[in-house]
């Protein structure tokens, strides 16, 4: 999902903070009525496929920015258009598919995320001698039903009372919590949340490491708004500051967590009858966090646990597995990872494939090692490229569209690619688990259904890269990267690229663009924002 910031963070705020999404309908009704099909040049004639991909370049949108663009051949994989393929630009989430494919390689459809229960002392009837481990390899997926099943198997062991500790086994990665160049004003925003190998999912979009605060409106002006976080945890503390106003008055709420804790600021107005805001925010240390959720599930089950928690500390050898649980195997993680393009699943991935490469402590740095590795042996030329970390979220991210595309053409061979492919966004699919961020693009075009592909979106940068038919029934390749542009979004570009493809063949093409997209001035244009920044109903 990479992030939204600037320009773009801005007029993002009163959406993605008060989630209110009353602009989405009519997002869509834009999207499905955009005339596509007319020509992008004055006469509309048929030409070669690089003259139409020139002229949609053209676009006055990107006068002062910058593109790197490449068009192959699938089965070929003949270059049948490229526009600066060795420019090095921010791919944003579009870095995902370097992450995906690595992990799917190194780690397997089959890898599942395993946490167990173990102990290292002795049981004396229903009272557990020693300290009770939880200990986590990186699980995304992990809920709190989860937590409470692992809860569930211990007491059904016996075990009523635990005289020692809970412990966090959080040491299959490093301590390093969040990656290189994460932007500070991000750090209680989902899609930025600290990555650790013991964490808490609120929700089957599995947005780890997060909790759902919704505020609802008083019974009457000068209320307090009414408060639920989701799961139900003691581990976060909601410091209400918000106030119920009368109906018709100003709806103004904002949840944000201050820095370095986790309490959770809940401010400004309600109007009576108003909307329910509902903010996904981070928690600091999700080790902590899955012990909480954990050790409150215990207790929900009869079982007692005399000492504190302690974070951190390695499960000593030779300790008893109590319980266990598997997370789905990757092959099906991949739905929720691409489709909503989740950048906390591309993280743990990337640690995932380091633990495994190494032996240690999964780390960035060995992670990024381990996908480099993998790129090369596709021939992927790594020297060309910048990977900072696994999701795109890092601005020092640079990767050529040259390089994208010779990827894309390259896993197509491996035995694992029918998976893999299945979990892009599809274009136009209405179903989330199946359009994911491109369900709303492309609509009413040879593309929709068609296009796959991985979106991307930074403030002055976007990508979609994939796979599409022609007109004649070839499979393409493509990839575009664009960067520096001061207009709010280039997507109708990247559609116009795309839906071009679709309807082109190998004789002849015609650049097509969005309506809106020619008829309204640069200076004007309004950029439709990236469907995985609009939590939680749109992708």
């Amino acid at each position: 999902m990479s992030r939204p910031d600037g320009p773009v963070r801005r007029l993002l705020n009163p959406l993605a903070r008060q989630r209110r999404y009353l602009v989405w309908p009519a997002l869509v009704a834009l999207a499905a009525g955009l005339t596509w099909g007319s020509p992008a040049g004055a006469d509309g004639d048929s030409t070669g496929l690089p003259e139409a991909m020139d002229t949609i370049l053209g676009d006055p949108s990107m006068e002062g920015g910058a593109a790197s663009v490449v068009v192959a051949e699938a089965n070929s994989g003949d270059i049948l258009y490229q526009h600066n393929p060795t420019g090095r630009l921010m791919p944003a989430s579009n870095t995902k598919l370097l992450t995906s494919t690595a992990a799917t390689e190194l780690l397997g459809t089959g890898y599942r995320f395993t946490t167990d229960v173990l102990s290292d002392g002795r049981q004396r009837g229903s009272v557990l001698d020693g300290d009770l481990y939880l200990r986590g390899t990186g699980d995304p997926t992990a809920l709190a039903k989860d937590y409470d099943e692992l809860a569930a198997k211990v007491a059904a062991s016996g075990v009523k009372s635990v005289s020692g500790r809970l412990v966090a086994d959080d040491t299959a990665f490093d301590s390093q919590r969040l990656g290189r160049s994460w932007a500070a004003d991000d750090e209680s925003s989902y899609y930025s949340a600290q990555i650790s190998a013991l964490s808490v999912a609120p929700d089957t979009d599995y947005d780890t490491g997060t909790v759902i605060v919704e505020a609802s409106p008083g019974a009457k002006a000068g209320d307090k708004p009414k408060i639920t976080v989701t799961p139900r945890t003691h581990y976060v503390d909601i410091d209400v500051r918000a106030t119920t106003v009368a109906a018709g008055g100003d709806d103004s709420l904002t949840v944000e967590r201050q820095h370095g804790t986790n309490t959770v600021t809940v401010s400004g107005t309600v109007p009576v009858g108003g909307d329910t805001t509902k903010e996904w925010v981070t928690v600091w240390e999700p080790t902590g966090y899955a012990a909480s959720v954990f050790r409150d599930a215990l207790a929900a089950h009869g079982v007692k646990v005399s000492g504190g928690t302690k974070l951190g500390r390695a499960t000593p050898k030779g300790a008893v597995r109590l319980a266990t649980h598997d997370s789905m195997p990757l092959k099906d993680l991949l739905i929720p990872f691409m489709k909503l393009s989740n950048n906390m699943h591309a993280e743990i991935l990337t640690k995932a494939m380091g633990a495994k490469a190494t032996g240690r402590a999964g780390s960035w740095d060995d992670g990024l090692a381990a996908i480099r590795g993998y790129l090369k042996g596709i021939g992927v030329d790594t020297g060309r490229l910048r990977q900072a970390d696994g999701s795109g979220l890092s601005r020092m991210d640079s990767i050529p569209a040259g390089q994208i595309a010779k990827l894309l053409l390259a896993v197509r061979a491996e035995p694992w690619f029918g998976d893999w492919y299945k979990a892009l966004p599809v274009a136009c699919a209405p179903d989330r688990f199946v359009g994911g961020t491109l369900r709303s693009r492309m609509c009413g075009t040879p593309a929709a259904l068609n296009a796959r592909g991985k979106t991307g979106s930074l403030t002055g940068a976007s990508a979609l890269s994939g796979y599409v038919k022609d007109a004649g029934g070839r499979d393409l390749v493509y990839s575009i990267v664009q960067n520096n542009y001061l207009v709010d979004s280039v997507k109708p570009l990247e559609d116009a690229i795309v839906v071009t493809l679709a309807k082109s063949d190998a004789d002849a093409a015609v650049a097509v663009q969005p309506r809106s997209l020619r008829s309204v001035p640069v200076s004007e244009r309004k950029g439709d924002l990236e469907c995985s920044w609009r939590k939680p109903a749109v992708c």
